[in-house]
């Protein structure tokens, strides 16, 4: 399991995309983005339009452990694209519109992180490399408003426990990567 981490258009997917071709000629391509308006259904073109064709494309975020389990083909690697945007999709799903006061984070977290131990679980057990892709967001100021906060929080767990079952960790800035582990 390979972590990418870094800055909002650092080339986090560029670089993952790079490495795991450098590995695999097969991929599939988890995307947990959703389609929630003009500006997301470009960004998740732009990024279709810079993968191979050849690759296949799994679009979700729930159970992704079960995907990497039941739906990769015995030849292909995996690109997880992208956990922040997966702990996102996760925590509204499960918040199901209810105020941020009257959110009990705690409950949220738990769950969220029932999802990455088990995708966690997958990719350790998966026989070809898996580059999950996350966004490094806890170097800035802590936000004003508690769901932010919160979201940061969780996060940033998400992404040391990743880190830490990770056989390798690569920060990317302005492109270039650089092995933290």
């Amino acid at each position: 399991m390979i972590l990418i981490t870094g800055g909002a258009r650092s080339g986090k997917s560029a670089y993952a995309e790079q490495l795991i071709s450098d590995q695999c000629e097969q991929v599939l391509y988890i995307a947990t983005a959703q389609n929630t308006d003009e500006e997301m259904a470009a960004r998740i073109e732009r990024h279709k339009n810079d993968r191979p064709l050849h690759w296949r494309t799994w679009e979700g975020y729930q159970d992704l452990g079960d995907v990497i389990r039941r739906h990769r083909k015995a030849e292909e690697g995996v690109i997880l694209e992208c956990v922040t945007t997966l702990i996102t999709n996760l925590l509204f799903d499960k918040a199901e519109g209810a105020s941020p006061d009257e959110l009990d984070f705690t409950l949220l977290e738990v769950f969220i992180h029932q999802q990455i131990e088990d995708l966690i679980d997958a990719c350790l057990n998966c026989p070809m490399p898996v580059c999950l892709v996350t966004n490094e967001i806890g170097m800035g100021i802590v936000p004003e408003n508690r769901l932010a906060r919160h979201f940061i929080d969780i996060a940033g767990r998400v992404n040391q426990k990743l880190a830490q079952a990770a056989t390798s960790v690569w920060m990317v800035v302005s492109g270039l990567g650089v092995k933290i582990k």
